[in-house]
């Protein structure tokens, strides 16, 4: 199997930018697109983005707004917003090699399809081989070199396993899995769930709640994980569990930021997005779709959706039926 030589991220925001950074460390020749021309221009003379500061990126990473000379990488690395990756991938079909790999790695679930980010690829570009990077990471960490673990998975064992040996490095770790279902769960649904942690941490109802709603938090994405056909280990793993817990501890999870400021009642924070805003109402539409209860996140869909004030959402939480613990 090749051994992939050049990799291409698509998206020059936060993570696309760490990401190049990590390929780089990888060894591979690396190649960092973005859409807006003067982005591009401006990344590539300073070394620097706006949008990841004090990150200096290597000499050798090439920054371009030309898709063509992205498409020529032998590995793809999707970094754009989960509702954006069709628009990219569609773009990109007509100029990738055939079986070429093609990472997502946003977290998420297309709107009005309830389509998972690898069948996304899988239509938009069906010569291609769809894969999806999750785990618990956040951009700045992961560009500074900070320590970091995630899972990769694709539908081949080697070819998963080739894709993390491409990418790994000394402070980036990626485990491959073929459970590719079980890593875009757990992706998706954390997002949805750091928000109602965040708002219960927001309105100061105290650590005990806080421990209990991630803990239900879980049990929900654990649920919907095995409806649909996801392993334990890979739920209770680094995408899952490992995921939902440090994006529902840290104001670093722009999602957890969304839920602390509507906690407190104030306005979202300015310029970033929190991918779980855009999930929950597909979330629970899935959920549904499968008669699996998310209290928690049909929550945040009703208080996102101004269907529901916070007050009025945790009350009906706390006087659901008594009932065991699943």
């Amino acid at each position: 199997m090749t051994p992939f030589r050049s990799v291409a991220v698509i998206g020059a925001g936060a993570w696309g930018t760490a990401l190049a950074t990590v390929a780089a460390r990888a060894g591979r020749s690396v190649t960092l697109w973005a859409r807006n021309a003067g982005h591009a221009a401006r990344i590539g003379s300073t070394r620097d983005n706006p949008r990841l500061p004090g990150v200096r990126l290597a000499p050798e990473i090439i920054v371009t707004h030309e898709l063509a000379q992205a498409a020529r990488a032998d590995l793809l690395l999707i970094a754009t917003p989960a509702q954006h990756l069709r628009g990219v991938v569609n773009m990109l079909a007509a100029q990738i090699t055939p079986s070429v790999p093609v990472i997502a790695c946003a977290k998420g679930i297309e709107h009005g399809t309830h389509k998972f980010m690898t069948d996304v690829i899988a239509e938009a570009a069906p010569h291609a081989q769809p894969a999806i990077l999750s785990g618990p990471s956040f951009a700045d960490d992961v560009a500074h070199g900070l320590p970091t673990a995630v899972t990769l998975a694709a539908k081949d064992e080697a070819l998963a396993s080739a894709l993390v040996q491409a990418l790994g490095s000394p402070t980036f770790r990626p485990y491959h899995s073929t459970d590719i279902r079980g890593v875009e769960i757990g992706g998706a649904a954390k997002n949805v769930l750091a928000i109602a942690v965040g708002i219960a941490v927001g309105r100061k109802l105290g650590a005990s709640a806080q421990a209990a709603l991630t803990t239900r938090a879980f049990a929900e994405l654990t649920r919907l994980g095995r409806a649909l056909g996801a392993r334990g280990e890979t739920l209770t793993g680094l995408s899952g569990l490992g995921d939902l817990i440090l994006t529902c501890s840290s104001p670093q999870s722009r999602n957890f930021a969304l839920g602390l400021a509507l906690g407190r009642g104030e306005p979202p924070p300015a310029g970033k997005l929190a991918e779980g805003e855009f999930t929950a109402p597909v979330l629970i539409e899935l959920a549904a779709s499968q008669n699996i209860e998310m209290p928690v996140s049909e929550a945040v869909a009703s208080i996102l959706g101004g269907r529901s004030t916070i007050d009025a959402a945790i009350s009906g939480l706390l006087t659901r039926p008594f009932k065991a613990e699943e």
